[in-house]
């Protein structure tokens, strides 16, 4: 098994079956952050990573056809601007106009 660097924005499938994807690798405290499917985050170390490859149970992933059902995406994210939606006026109908 060859060992795999992380890299920030893949997905990977731990032993236990839990998909996970690297959001930030710090190389000053060789730490890697993840963030599991379910939207918790954890770090390990670079040596936990290492062994972890070599043993085979992480091995790299597709994302999940979801990806982002576990991520708190806010109007920033998305590539419109919400402030910008139509106001459609209301208007009064009178209950014959109803029954039409």
């Amino acid at each position: 098994m060859s060992l795999v660097k992380p890299i920030v924005g893949r997905w990977y499938r731990s032993v236990t079956n839990d998909l996970f994807e690297v959001v930030a690798i710090d190389a000053e405290d060789e730490t890697i952050e993840v963030q599991y499917f379910d939207g918790s985050v954890t770090e390990m170390d670079f040596d936990a990573w290492s062994e972890q490859m070599l043993e085979g149970t992480i091995e790299e992933a597709d994302a999940p056809e979801d990806w982002s059902g576990s991520v708190d995406v806010g109007a920033e994210d998305l590539a419109r601007d919400f402030g910008d939606s139509v106001q459609i006026p209301w208007t009064s109908t009178s209950n014959s106009d109803l029954r039409r």
